[in-house]
């Protein structure tokens, strides 16, 4: 078996890093009318311009941006996957970079990151793009432009972001590599991503959720798989990745 000196972990975040969904949580501690609503147009609207239609709404009724990072910080996330990512980042050998690749928003996973004393760990964070205006409105666009070129994904992707073509890009400004990818991931626009892996690379798919059902039904990929439902359990995997080296 080859050695592995280097690795890279690419994290999705909602429900694969953090245990809760960034876009819902929001709505859902704030004001769960307007998550109510969301259900129902979720088919008809694309969803990130969704949420930040969502965000306006929120933002007319007074809810601040305090009030929005406080509620980030308190979504759920699990102190296994904190020591995990801790411990991993912290190990020489293998030497492991962070990548997080999310449809979420910069503000949202920022917020949180920070909060847990993890954002410095990551090399970047590919996401959807946000900030707050001078009137507290957090103002989230896609992360593609819908005025401008369109990703060329066959997978599945949505609109705003194609994972696959972002991981490849990626790699192309991280050059020349490394020795193994982990992707951890739980959703099916994490599909496209983990086709683009190699036969010594890895995904970690959360079960019971998008990425396991199109991994069983569809296949096409050359990496590994492990399967997981808590965090507990990628800390476990991480441990190993260390003590195997």
């Amino acid at each position: 078996m080859t050695t592995i000196k280097t690795q890279l972990v690419v994290f999705d975040f909602d429900w694969s890093m953090a245990d809760q969904d960034t876009d819902r949580w929001i709505f859902e501690v704030l004001a769960p009318d307007i998550r109510r609503k969301m259900k129902t147009l979720k088919d008809s609207i694309q969803w990130t311009d969704l949420i930040a239609q969502s965000l306006q709404e929120i933002h007319a009724r007074g809810r601040t941006r305090e009030e929005i990072e406080h509620t980030l910080r308190q979504m759920p996330f699990h102190p296994a996957m904190v020591r995990g990512i801790t411990n991993l980042k912290g190990a020489s050998n293998p030497t492991t970079t962070l990548f997080c690749l999310s449809n979420a928003n910069s503000v949202f996973i920022n917020t949180i990151l920070e909060s847990k004393g993890l954002k410095n760990l990551f090399e970047e964070i590919v996401t959807n793009p946000a900030e707050f205006d001078p009137s507290g409105l957090l103002k989230l666009r896609r992360r593609v432009d819908p005025s401008g070129p369109q990703h060329s994904c066959a997978v599945g992707c949505s609109p705003n972001m194609c994972k696959g073509e972002e991981l490849a890009a990626f790699l192309e400004r991280h050059k020349p590599g490394y020795d193994r990818i982990v992707y951890v991931g739980d959703g099916s626009n994490d599909f496209c991503p983990i086709l683009r892996l190699r036969s010594q690379d890895m995904v970690l798919c959360r079960r019971f959720r998008g990425l396991e059902g199109r991994i069983s039904r569809e296949g096409g990929h050359q990496c590994q798989v492990k399967y997981w439902a808590g965090a507990w359990e990628v800390e476990e995997i991480f441990d190993q990745f260390i003590e195997k080296n």
